[in-house]
């Protein structure tokens, strides 16, 4: 089976990737966006993920894997789901969105189209060229 390649967003102020990296662990929650959401569906134990700092900072600063697919998550607010992330590994040098914006082969990224889903799908063209960017080997 293809191993599919993702990218996550958390402020630094609400979750850090420092703080994934101490946890190890995490349950990646909160996410209240329909199509957000069915990405999170989508993801498969195995996956790769962008660790990307939004609003403060606006870069890709490391990589994680999905340990544990789509559950549902336990909320009264409706139909959410929740997936499970372990950190993998910082990223050499982040990338910023100004390099990825300006980047051609990146104009289609789910990061540069849909900039306020908090869960985007990515090539893996789309995350190698994000790995090579930071001068991140896997």
């Amino acid at each position: 089976m293809a191993k599919g390649y993702w990218l996550v967003k958390s402020e630094p102020s609400v979750y850090p990737w420092e703080r994934l990296v101490k946890e190890k662990r995490t349950t990646w929650d909160g996410i209240r966006s329909f199509e957000a959401r069915n990405n999170l569906r989508a993801m498969k134990k195995g996956d790769l993920v962008l660790f990307y700092h939004s609003n403060e900072g606006k870069e890709v600063v490391g990589l994680a894997t999905v340990v544990a697919e789509a559950t549902p998550e336990q909320t009264d607010e409706g139909d959410w789901s929740v997936v499970e992330l372990s950190a993998k590994k910082a990223l050499a040098k982040p990338v910023t969105l100004a390099q990825i914006k300006a980047e051609k082969k990146l104009a289609s990224f789910g990061l540069v189209k849909k900039s306020r889903l908090s869960v985007v799908p990515a090539t893996e063209a789309e995350f190698a060229l994000i790995l090579e960017l930071s001068g991140t080997k896997l």
